[in-house]
């Protein structure tokens, strides 16, 4: 029986065939037919999968801790340095210790300078005011007001200070977050204050002693504490000039500090630097010379109602500066130190330039005589004698001693314009000496190539020019001293903080002179000094002293008018410049006087100073006679 053809019993695969065999296309599944009935009901929403949020929240979680691990490794890796030294600074405070300053000394170790330890109160108004605000505080019964709190502690200030309590309650007062309440105060009286009132601090400060008060003030100056510089600053003087041998090396401290506060934690200290103290100067004045010619000097500015006056005593070997003094009007105190800084005409002071030129050249002995008529006509200008005569024959030691103008002047014709200068030069004139005091002015000379013909008639007698009373002083010591200049000092030595002393090198002497001459110009300066009758009596007679001979010029020169620029007819500048014993000279002394109203002598205030300098010096008395020689023939 034949087999029925066979039938599909599965759909055709859905998979395409393989090639080589035939590619049929599947038949389209026919759409199911309609239902009937009534509708579906909706499926309810699916729940939400917890694994999911599971996994969301694991990754939410490694980020984190990714990010965590990426802080960790910067701050203990890569910032771990800058993070560590950031946190130390917070904790660690860098405390400055200052250094002691130097000392000033006389010649003899006297202190003239010194500092001692000070502190210096400060407070916080603002915080003050909001820490006596607070709830705590002002519900407490009895509680002072902000207001209350600090009069108390300005009421408490001044009675430990003994001083006005007013000023420290104004600055309290303020609405500002420092003031400085007191300076410079003592530091057992600061930890009281402290101890009493916690809401101050203090500041380590250095104060500046001068026992000696004004004496050598002018040399020494004058220092203050700077806040800029956190110590003590030099203001004038040589306290100025010195500033940075005598301010030392301030030290350091590194200590940690509790937080909030400058409080240090003992035992903290991480690095420190012992500050390096001052070196002390040692200067070549006498305290107690200085003292009497100060007082002499302002007395006697005083009694003859200058406007001013200044003195220097110079070693006339050394040229040691042993005393310089100024005085004011009325002998009292003056700014500045005009003796080295302010210059002045010098009057017949100036002569022994001349003199010291033409005996040096071989021009002249003492005892040579001139006729010297009363006036002479030097270019286009008439110079005249201090005192109305003819013609009358004059040594030359009466000349110089009794400060004749046209004798000068005919004298200096005879030495010349250049060899003139060249002693000039030679004694320091319009140069400065090259002491360590600050400002000093070298004085004014005119360049020889700008003279003119008149110009030489003012010059040899002293105007024209200008030097400082130091300057004048100097040129004299060059006579004192057969000859040779040396440089005036003030600082002999120096004294480490070990003990250490170092001399100062002193200066090379300068040869302005021979011996012969300079022996020569102090036989002739006594015929200043000499006494006797008229006409045989010296301009500076008053000088002279019982007992030693002294070398000396006086000197008149007029200030200038400056309504006019011309000279005036009753100003002077009012010199005298000297030395003694004049054989063999130990001191020079020179002055000068600014303005006194009747023209005084300064003759009688160098026999003052003089007889003081003989008897601290124990300068032994000389058993010669006074000398006198002719100064003016009969004619």
């Amino acid at each position: 029986m034949a087999r029925p053809p066979a039938t599909l019993t599965r759909p055709p695969s859905r998979f395409p065939a393989p090639r080589g065999r035939d590619e049929r296309t599947p038949p389209r599944r026919p759409a199911p037919p309609p239902r009937s009935g009534p509708p579906r009901r909706p499926r309810p929403p699916r729940p939400p999968d917890p694994r999911r949020r599971l996994r969301i929240g694991r990754l939410l979680l490694v980020v984190l801790l990714v990010i965590a691990a990426g802080k960790l490794v910067e701050v203990q890796a890569i910032s771990a340095g800058d993070l560590a030294a950031d946190a130390a600074k917070q904790r660690m405070t860098r405390l400055v210790v200052p250094a002691e300053r130097g000392a000033i000394l006389d010649r003899d170790g006297t202190p003239l300078a010194f500092s001692v330890e000070a502190k210096a109160l400060v407070g916080n108004p603002r915080r003050i005011t909001a820490d006596w605000s607070t709830p705590e505080i002002r519900n407490t019964p009895g509680a002072p007001t902000p207001e209350q709190r600090k009069a108390a502690i300005a009421q408490g200030m001044g009675a430990i200070l003994r001083t006005d309590p007013a000023p420290f309650y104004a600055a309290l007062m303020s609405d500002r977050s420092y003031v400085v309440l007191a300076p410079l105060v003592d530091p057992t009286a600061a930890r009281t204050i402290r101890e009493q009132f916690p809401e101050i601090a203090q500041e380590d400060r250095e104060s500046r002693q001068y026992p000696a008060g004004d004496v050598g003030g002018s040399v020494v100056g004058s220092a203050s504490w700077s806040m800029d510089k956190g110590r003590i600053n030099g203001n004038v003087g040589l306290e100025s000039a010195e500033d940075t041998v005598l301010a030392g090396q301030d030290g350091f401290r590194v200590v940690d500090t509790a937080e909030g506060s400058d409080a240090v934690i003992p035992g903290s200290t991480r690095a420190e630097q012992p500050a390096q103290a001052g070196t002390d100067i040692v200067l070549t004045l006498d305290a107690d010379l200085q003292y009497t010619v100060q007082q002499k000097l302002s007395a006697y500015v005083a009694r003859t109602g200058a406007k001013g006056g200044s003195a220097v005593v110079l070693d006339a070997r050394t040229g040691q500066l042993l005393s310089l003094a100024n005085a004011g009007a009325g002998g009292g105190p003056v700014s500045g130190d005009p003796a080295v800084t302010t210059p002045f005409e010098p009057g017949s002071v100036n002569k022994a330039v001349t003199f010291s030129a033409a005996l040096e050249a071989g021009l002249i002995r003492p005892e040579d005589v001139l006729t010297v008529p009363g006036s002479i006509k030097v270019a286009d200008r008439t110079i005249n004698d201090a005192w109305s005569h003819g013609p009358v024959p004059m040594t030359m030691n009466g000349i110089l001693g009794k400060s004749s103008n046209v004798g000068t002047l005919m004298t200096a014709q005879r030495v010349g314009p250049d060899r003139f200068a060249d002693m000039l030069a030679k004694l320091g004139i319009g140069s400065k000496t090259g002491v360590e005091l600050p400002g000093e002015s070298g004085g004014s000379v005119p360049a020889r190539d700008k003279w003119s013909g008149s110009t030489f008639g003012n010059l040899p007698i002293g105007q024209g020019l200008s030097m400082t009373t130091l300057q004048m002083a100097s040129m004299y010591q060059a006579i004192a001293n057969d000859g040779v200049r040396v440089p005036p000092r003030v600082i002999s030595a120096t004294v480490a903080p070990d003990g250490v002393r170092t001399p100062t090198p002193a200066p090379e002497g300068i040869r302005a002179m021979s011996p012969q001459t300079a022996q020569t110009m102090r036989q002739m300066l006594q015929s200043v000094t000499q006494a006797g009758k008229s006409p045989n009596e010296g301009t500076g007679a008053k000088a002279a002293m019982d007992g030693y001979p002294v070398a000396g010029k006086t000197g008149t020169a007029q200030q200038v008018d400056p309504s006019c620029g011309c000279y005036a007819k009753s100003t002077y500048w009012i010199t005298f410049a000297g030395m003694f014993p004049a054989d063999h000279p130990r001191y020079v002394v020179a002055l000068m006087l600014d303005a006194p109203p009747g023209g005084d002598s300064a003759a009688p205030l160098f026999h003052d100073i003089g007889s003081y300098l003989a008897a601290h010096g124990d300068v032994p008395v000389s058993t010669a006679p006074p000398r006198q020689v002719p100064l003016q023939l009969t004619p």
